[in-house]
Order: C-alpha cells, then sequence, then structure tokens
C-alpha cells in the first residue's frame, strides 16, 4: 500500500457505484472513436505525413437520432420566431424584417405573443412550463385524439429525456421497485433505473411479428419479476419504437392498457416520433384510453398513463434546443403536487425550447402566410426521410446474412386472430438482425468484443459509419442486430455499408 498522501477526493473505487453500473450504448466507445476520426479528418484530407489516412473522407453518425447534425434544415418559421424571441429589438423595425428578410406577418404575430406569454426567454419560467404554452400543448392533443386536455397536467420538459428522468424518481421508491421495459429499448430506460438502483423488468417484443408486443411475453415477464420479489410499478412502451422503428396498431395499445389496468401499473407511453410514421397512422396511446373510457364506463377510470413528446425527432429535429413536454393522466393529485415539486428542484426547462415546443403543435395553418414554405419543408423532410429508409431497408435485404423487416400495423379480428393489413413503418431507425460467421466471432472474442459490437467496431473503421450494435438496446439471446438512423442526406453511404459487409463476409467465411 502506498504511504504517499492522497491527491484527490474522488476515484473510481469512491463514486456512487450506480453510475458506473449505468450504461448508454448510443454514445459509447463506437461513438467516442467516431469522433476522434472527425477531428482528425477536419484538419484536412488526406492528411500530412506521418499520419495515415483514414479509407473514407467523412463519418457518418448513424448512431444517434441527431437530424440537424446529418443536415435536415431547421424549419424557417421556427428558426424566424426564434430569431425575434432571442433578440427582441428586432421587432422595432417590422418593415426591413419583412421587406428584406422575407418574414411574414405571422411570424411576427407569433414572436409577440411568445414574448407576451414568456416575457423573456432569458428568465425562468413557472416550474411546469409557461402556462399559454402548456394550453398550446393541451389544444393540440384534443385535435390529435379527439378528447379534451387539461393544460394542468401537462409539463413541460427538457426533452423527452427530463420526462422521462422525472416520472421514474417519482415511480421508483426503493430498491426492489420494478419497471417493464421493452427490448429492444432505448438505454434511456435502463440507465435511469440503474442511476435510481431500481430493477429493469425486460419484455420481449416479437420480432417474426414486425416487433409488435407479445402480451404473452409481458405476461411472463410479470410472474418472474413478481416470484423475484421485485415490486413492478409501471410499464414502458415505446410507440413508434426506438430502435425498431414498429407503430402500434390500436389493438395493441389496448391490450396494454387493459393489462395496466388488471396489474394496477403506470403506463409511460414515449410517443416522440409519433410524426415519423411513413406507412399507415400513429395510435396514440391517450386516445386509446379514451376510447377504452368511453366503451366501458368506469372500469378504466383509475389507469395511470404519462404520454411523452419531444421537439428533438420528427421534422422539427430540434435536439440541441431541448423541449418536450409530458402530460399526466389519472394520478392522484397528491401525487402529481410531488411532481411539480420535483421538477421545481431544476427550476424550469428551458424557456426557448419551451417555445419551440409551442410552434411543434401550433405549426403555421392553411390560409397564413407562413404555411406554404413550412408545408414545403415539413413535406420534403417528411419524403427525404422515407425515401433513405426504403433506400437501406432494401439494401440490407440484399445483404448475405442480414435480414431487416419492414415493420407493419397488425390488427385484431374480434375473436383475436391477427390479420395483416396496411404496412407502418415509423421512427427514424432501422434495427436488421445479422449473422457473422463463426470466424468472426472467434475474432470479436479475441478482442474482447461481442459479436456484434466486433462488426460494428469493423464497419466504423473501414467506412467512417457509426452504428450502435444490437447488445446496446438488448435481444434475444442467440440473436445479433445493429441500430442504424437513416438520417444522413444522399445514399453514397448505403453503398459503404454492402460493400464492406460483402468483404467483412468474405474475410471470415467458414
Amino acid at each position: 500500500m502506498s504511504s504517499s498522501p492522497r491527491l484527490r477526493s474522488l476515484n473510481i473505487d469512491n463514486i456512487n457505484p450506480h453510475v458506473k453500473e449505468a450504461k448508454y450504448a448510443v454514445r459509447g466507445e463506437l461513438a467516442a472513436r467516431a469522433e476522434k476520426y472527425r477531428a482528425k479528418l477536419a484538419k484536412g484530407y488526406p492528411p500530412s505525413p506521418p499520419e495515415e489516412p483514414l479509407p473514407f473522407d467523412k463519418v457518418i453518425a448513424a448512431n444517434i437520432g441527431n437530424p440537424q447534425q446529418l443536415d435536415q434544415k431547421p424549419i424557417t418559421f421556427f428558426r424566424q420566431v426564434l430569431s425575434l424571441l432571442e433578440y427582441p429589438g428586432l421587432l422595432e423595425n417590422e418593415e426591413a424584417l419583412k421587406s428584406a428578410f422575407g418574414y411574414k406577418d405571422d411570424v411576427i404575430a407569433r414572436a409577440k405573443w411568445l414574448l407576451n406569454e414568456v416575457r423573456s426567454v432569458g428568465a425562468y419560467s413557472v416550474s411546469q412550463g409557461v402556462p399559454g404554452i402548456r394550453e398550446s400543448v393541451a389544444k393540440f392533443i384534443e385535435r390529435r385524439d379527439g378528447y379534451p386536455a387539461d393544460p394542468a397536467q401537462v409539463f413541460l420538459s427538457a426533452g423527452a429525456s427530463s420526462g422521462v428522468n422525472t416520472l421514474m424518481h417519482i415511480i421508483c421508491s426503493k430498491p426492489e421497485t420494478g419497471i417493464l421495459v421493452p427490448i429492444p429499448q432505448y438505454p434511456l430506460y435502463t440507465a435511469t433505473l440503474s442511476l435510481l438502483n431500481a430493477r429493469c423488468v425486460p419484455y420481449y417484443l416479437d420480432e417474426g411479428k414486425a416487433w409488435s408486443t407479445d402480451m404473452g411475453a409481458i405476461k411472463d415477464a410479470l410472474k418472474k419479476a413478481k416470484s423475484e420479489g421485485t415490486d413492478v410499478r409501471a410499464i414502458v412502451v415505446i410507440n413508434p419504437g426506438n430502435p425498431t422503428g414498429a407503430s402500434l396498431a390500436s389493438e395493441d395499445v389496448r391490450s396494454v392498457l387493459e393489462f395496466a389496468a388488471e396489474e394496477k401499473l403506470v403506463v409511460l407511453g414515449d410517443e416522440v416520433y409519433q410524426t415519423n410514421v411513413f406507412k399507415g397512422k400513429f395510435n396514440s396511446f391517450k386516445k386509446g384510453l379514451r376510447d377504452l373510457q368511453k366503451e366501458v364506463p368506469d372500469k378504466y377510470d383509475n389507469i395511470e398513463l404519462a404520454s411523452l413528446h419531444s421537439i428533438s425527432k420528427g421534422m422539427v429535429g430540434e435536439c440541441g434546443h431541448r423541449g418536450g413536454y409530458f402530460e399526466l393522466i389519472g394520478f392522484d393529485p397528491d401525487v402529481t403536487a410531488e411532481i411539480i415539486k420535483y421538477v421545481s428542484i431544476s427550476l424550469c426547462a428551458p424557456v426557448i425550447g419551451q417555445c419551440l415546443v409551442e410552434m411543434m403543435v401550433h405549426p403555421p395553418s392553411e390560409g397564413e402566410p407562413s404555411y406554404p414554405l413550412y408545408k414545403q419543408e415539413y413535406d420534403g423532410i417528411f419524403q427525404g426521410l422515407q425515401e433513405r429508409a426504403t433506400a437501406l431497408y432494401h439494401a440490407f435485404s440484399q445483404m448475405e446474412g442480414v435480414r431487416c423487416e419492414e415493420p407493419q400495423v397488425r390488427r385484431f379480428h374480434s375473436l383475436g386472430t391477427r390479420s395483416r393489413s396496411q404496412i407502418s413503418q415509423g421512427s427514424m431507425y432501422l434495427f436488421p438482425t445479422i449473422t457473422i460467421p463463426q470466424k468472426g466471432i472467434e475474432q470479436g472474442k479475441k478482442e474482447g468484443r461481442s459479436p456484434d459490437e466486433f462488426y460494428a467496431s469493423r464497419l466504423l473503421d473501414a467506412t467512417g459509419v457509426c452504428v450502435v450494435p444490437g447488445s446496446g438496446f438488448g435481444q434475444k439471446p442467440g440473436t445479433l442486430h445493429f441500430r442504424t438512423t437513416f438520417l444522413a442526406p444522399g445514399t453514397e453511404w448505403v453503398g459503404r455499408i454492402t460493400k464492406f459487409h460483402e468483404k467483412f463476409m468474405d474475410e471470415f467465411r467458414d
């Protein structure tokens, strides 16, 4: 033992063990290496000796849903309003804004309304969020679902992740607390549960049925958890799915709600990809619950639902501004009061993000001056995502040992048998299954990597395309996957993946 004096209070052995236990693969070791490659390329391509050149001239960050990093253009209306919110002095010369910079009357009117609501984007708001903006959110939910929403039950947050963090802190009261989490899942959930020293209760989605929820698997997971002494308090459903892209049919939403009512579980509906549905339609948990309550009065009145949305995804893609909301339904008023207290500890969500939430839920409407450009930009982003998703899907379908099922909505007959209806693909990811030759698996072991990590690592080094190994999201034993976004512009990078895969398979073919 060293007798030298201790130089620091903290070391790796005495920090919070739950932080060390938490894992977040989306920004893991491969993402860090990709950033190193990006920095190296920024110095000039090709590099100056003695640096070795990289076999690619651009890094594609397909590991994370970060649209504007991958050249998705911001919506003009949103950014024009933001410019006026950040520098209200520009409003002193409205004619110059309109004649020299193309600002429309509705841009100026929206900025003035928001400034009246927030006073200044540099000031704190009330902890639950600006009241006028919460009213806009409630109106949006009512338009979407056809049922009223109460602004008093809407909380504005620093992205949906902040909302998840808040809700899990409220739910997880002891180490034995468990939350049902879909596998594969967005690692925010397992990481947060680790930080809270609570238990993840995994339930597997059915890959053979387009990653749909499997009520049998959910019930088995709950039964097993209870037998192990876990106090299961909630179920997470990501709809549309991340990483799978599957969009749930209304009947699947109903089944989860009926199960939650029977088992007295809080439903956490992660619905941040609700506008990223390219085929079929999005079915919200709020509408599903209200439909159920209407059809069967009283029976489902005590279901607790928290549904979340965000400005980070969809055609908005304003990740860096950190804005989102969650709506509470059926919560005990005393619990709601504690949630208000919890969010007040962090004072408030970023006010500029709150303003973007308002614009997301209340964009220009038909007949308003900014509507034609807004629709053109929105539809252009949507179409581009859809085209790249299709190109990537077809590329995977032609690659040896790769299977990528196009997510489908499956509907139920009244007797409970399934029939296939329209295809419904959502989110901004694909999650293909890969089969790696045994020689590749053995080489991965030598390098201390799981097979999917080994594949993703080789892919990054050879092509500059950064994806996330399936193990970072969870996967059934004996299966291998990786997740990729389809946000990057163009399709040239898709060709990089197919060429790499062919060489990889040839190198390690059994």
